[in-house]
């Protein structure tokens, strides 16, 4: 669920509670999370409506000037229902305090059974160890480019680097990513195994 940031502020500031979508079936659902680029949102509630059954409170809700506004922007897509779900900011993205905590002898050995996994199921072969080195290698570089190095599309890249992001060991700039100091403890963990492996 992609959220204008305009409309993230409000829902930091407490100012906008809800979000109305057209969807064929809903992204989020009640109880869940979203991390955003202001944080995380918890997902309150995930409800069907009618669109001729909302309220100029709704779009007030919504961060819209007025209900007409809001059913413009419901009418531009014809296909799936109108859902309300109701969100409030939840705190700062846990990723970010996981990025610079250091894993201990457990946490470590999880996370490298973890990538050995992801490696193991990859239909392009291990990329674990690749990612990250190229990452460390040419941090703030495009996605693209490192993934055309490592031999990678740029979508399964992507997709594999927010796996990578999910443990805390990267982090996303506004050109690329590098790895936290959590991503480069794992990374030197990994290249001992391959040592310990000759």
């Amino acid at each position: 669920m992609l959220i204008k940031q305009e409309i993230l502020r409000g829902i930091v500031d407490g100012k906008i509670t809800v979000a109305f979508r057209r969807w064929k079936r809903p992204t989020v659902r009640t109880g869940g999370t979203l991390l955003t680029s202001v944080g995380q949102l918890a997902i309150q509630a995930v409800d069907a409506v009618d669109l001729a059954d909302l309220t100029e409170a709704d779009a007030g809700a919504a961060g819209f000037a007025d209900l007409d506004e809001l059913v413009a922007v419901l009418s531009k897509k014809k296909e799936g229902s109108v859902y309300r779900v109701e969100v409030r900011f939840a705190g700062p993205d846990p990723r970010a305090a996981l990025r610079t905590a250091l894993p201990n002898a457990d946490e470590l050995r999880g996370m490298l059974e973890r990538l050995a996994r992801w490696d193991q199921a990859s239909p392009v072969g291990p990329w674990t160890r690749a990612a990250m080195d190229m990452i460390e290698r040419r941090p703030a570089t495009l996605a693209a480019e490192l993934a055309s190095d490592i031999g990678m599309e740029k979508p399964r890249f992507k997709t594999n680097v927010r796996k990578l992001k999910g443990l805390g060991l990267t982090e996303s700039l506004k050109v690329g990513y590098r790895l936290s100091p959590r991503g480069e403890e794992v990374r030197a963990a990994l290249g001992a195994l391959e040592g310990d492996a000759d």
